[in-house]
């Protein structure tokens, strides 16, 4: 197992541990250290559209409900362009806008389907009271009960995951919010 497979590991093991216990996480870990539930409330950077998420330590990388998914050209780099239709959890309303960003990587993902291939964009998310800029592979999940869904890569970021609990934090993100940025040297990227 990798390093950081082995660290996440001994986090997730750990958080187990101390709630099989009766002993609080954050009376265990370092003050910064945070803990989330199996699904959060998240919003998406730079709209600020708060939608659920579900934090799945089956999945590597995260990924976000995108429709219309177009790969294109722009001076010379691989684009992607795509719709995101979310509904925003706090007004209700729905957020339907045309985002173009920079193609990061392309992801290959296999499934009972056969072989899928998605396009991966680096977008900002947050999570509790700071911003990840995080990988995100684009598919239509509108048939899903979540609309974001954050692998490994991003949990390995947040804190500890309690899989017993929901909505242990509110994204509450203002102008004076940490931004944690990608990092492309980190070895689950």
């Amino acid at each position: 197992m990798q390093l950081i497979g082995k660290m996440f590991f001994n986090r997730v093991m750990l958080g187990a541990v101390l709630v099989g216990s009766g002993l609080s996480a954050s009376t265990a870990m370092a003050d910064d250290d945070q803990v989330f539930g199996w699904v959060e409330k998240a919003t998406l950077q730079p709209w600020d559209i708060e939608v659920k998420a579900k934090l799945d330590s089956g999945a590597l990388t995260s990924s976000l409900d995108a429709r219309d998914i177009e790969m294109f050209e722009q001076d010379d780099e691989e684009w992607v362009r795509f719709r995101l239709k979310l509904e925003d959890q706090a007004s209700g309303e729905v957020f339907s806008d045309q985002i173009e960003r920079p193609l990061y990587r392309e992801l290959s993902v296999r499934g009972a389907g056969g072989r899928d291939e998605r396009p991966v964009v680096l977008l900002e998310v947050c999570m509790g009271d700071t911003i990840y800029e995080e990988q995100f592979s684009l598919r239509d999940r509108e048939e899903m009960n979540y609309p974001l869904l954050l692998g490994r890569r991003t949990i390995s970021h947040l804190g500890m995951l309690d899989v017993r609990e929901t909505f242990l934090q509110e994204p509450e993100c203002g102008e004076n919010a940490t931004v944690v940025p990608h990092d492309p040297e980190d070895e689950q990227s």
